[in-house]
């Protein structure tokens, strides 16, 4: 396919195109944080504990970001389509398991098979887009993605409120149902694209040693509480994950077709947007933990109220997140990845006013508001910086990096925050305790959320996207015929 047939935004396969990968990521999107509402109606219906869950986000969280980096490499070797078509159909089913789960276990299992699909589809959403629309569209179109997939994590506390109020915490999951069948009826008129250079093996060793690296980390964290750091288990657990890391690097230095080439980091750019993305992620999850079960447990508001509260941040989503895309397109990213963080990390240090007895109007508004702001700002940009660092063949592997890097930002914080601001046990229960549990918590995130901001400032060049999109310019763009290597600033060669 000539780069002519590229996609412009307008044409009706590009419209089909985002359909298909917005509302197929903004699925798994939307079960990061829709879950999140639910979190009490669940602990009290399955009798789980602050533990317990930790574990039902973490449960989706850990083979997400540990399998999304196998999702992103398989999507450039076997078909970005083909993977994202099979994540779907797998989400789907796990959906309908974790809807009818009779127990914790069983409900945690059920999410970690979600967190495979979710690594299946998530990085070849993004790839797909990526590789089909030309160049000058390509940061319209992420712009559009980034928008209206966040809008479906944002609205998933206002509809995951209101589907427990009027059916139960199980309608959650069986949203995903319907919405999957939309996703393939669009994918039907998705192109197929692939990186014909790329080896056929899946690196299962890498995929284990990263399992066992994120999961052993995880399980220590979230146990040790309960258990004693000194246990058995815990400590048993730490050495695993701390061991599974180390070999994870020994592995995909010296494995001839890695699912992650370590070379991908010899760009500045791309390794400076994502250490901007693991602290500004791990601030984000955190307060998406928090927040929903700090306003029923510790203020009283129903599930539907609580889901409700973040409305404005969906709303500025929707305005906010195609504007930055085109912001940093214009003037490059540095300053967007400057000033949103800081106006998240403000937001945050803003919800310490919201406390038993505060309004609604007063408290939590002005601090999601000014969260929002931050948000939108935040998301389209620093996704436009990752992919034009590296080039375009890498596409599946460099958004397979930055989700894995995102999600497993959540995935600690939602591990360590609660040990961090002393909240374990039932406290989910008791409005004292949890309200100055929340206060830490906050205060803790917004540092996090401005040491990124920060870090943009001082690492962030702003003529990276003008570079990685003239960079990444393929003269052949289609299944058959993969895009040809090409260079990075300063002649480096992209393998």
């Amino acid at each position: 396919m000539p780069v002519s047939d590229e996609l412009a935004m307008g044409q009706p396969v590009a419209r089909w195109v985002l359909l298909a990968t917005i509302l197929g990521s903004g699925m798994a999107l939307l079960d990061g944080t829709v879950v999140n509402v639910a979190l009490p109606s669940i602990g009290a219906d399955l009798g789980a504990d602050v533990a317990g869950l930790q574990w039902t986000l973490n449960g989706y969280l850990l083979p997400l970001a540990a399998l999304i980096l196998v999702g992103g490499a398989f999507g450039d070797r076997y078909g970005r389509r083909r993977v994202f078509v099979i994540g779907v159909v797998w989400f789907a089913v796990a959906s309908l398991l974790c809807a009818v789960a009779p127990s914790t276990g069983w409900l945690v299992a059920a999410r970690a098979l979600q967190g495979i699909g979710g690594a299946l589809l998530t990085p070849n959403s993004l790839a797909i887009i990526q590789a089909s629309f030309r160049r000058d569209d390509r940061g319209t179109a992420i712009g559009a993605w980034s928008a209206l997939g966040g809008i479906s994590a944002a609205v998933g506390p206002l509809l995951g409120g209101y589907l427990v109020d009027a059916v139960s915490w199980r309608a959650v999951f069986l949203i995903n149902l319907p919405m999957a069948a939309v996703v393939l009826l669009a994918a039907r008129h998705v192109p197929e694209s692939r990186d014909d250079t790329a080896a056929k093996e899946p690196d299962l060793a890498g995929a284990l040693a990263a399992v066992l690296g994120l999961g052993g980390v995880t399980f220590a964290l979230i146990e040790a509480p309960a258990r004693d750091a000194t246990s058995v288990a815990v400590l048993t657990a730490a050495v695993v994950g701390a061991g599974g890391l180390v070999v994870f690097v020994l592995v995909e230095r010296h494995r001839r077709s890695p699912m992650l080439p370590l070379d991908i980091f010899s760009s500045r750019q791309f390794t400076s947007a994502n250490a901007v993305t693991f602290v500004v992620y791990g601030a984000l999850g955190g307060v998406f933990f928090l927040l929903v079960v700090h306003l029923q447990g510790s203020l009283g508001y129903s599930p539907l109220e609580a889901g409700a509260a973040s409305l404005p941040v969906t709303l500025l989503m929707l305005v906010g997140s195609p504007w930055a895309g085109r912001l940093a397109q214009r003037i490059g990213p540095r300053l967007p990845l400057t000033v949103g963080p800081l106006g998240i990390a403000a937001g945050m240090a803003l919800m310490v006013r919201i406390t038993p007895g505060a309004t609604y109007s007063t408290s939590v508004l002005p601090a999601v508001v000014v969260f929002g702001m931050g948000l939108a700002l935040t998301v389209a940009p620093v996704t436009a910086t990752v992919l034009a660092a590296a080039d375009v063949r890498h596409a599946g592997v460099a958004s397979g990096v930055n989700n894995a890097v995102a999600r497993a930002a959540g995935l600690l914080a939602v591990a360590v925050l609660p040990v961090a601001a002393g909240i374990s046990g039932s406290d989910y229960g008791d409005p004292a305790a949890l309200t100055d549990g929340f206060r830490v918590a906050v205060i803790i995130t917004a540092v996090l959320a401005a040491s990124g901001g920060a870090l943009a400032a001082f690492t962030i060049d702003d003529d990276v996207l003008a570079a990685g999109d003239e960079q990444s310019i393929p003269s052949r763009h289609c299944a058959v015929d993969g895009p040809p290597a090409s260079t990075r600033s300063g002649g480096n060669p992209v393998v």
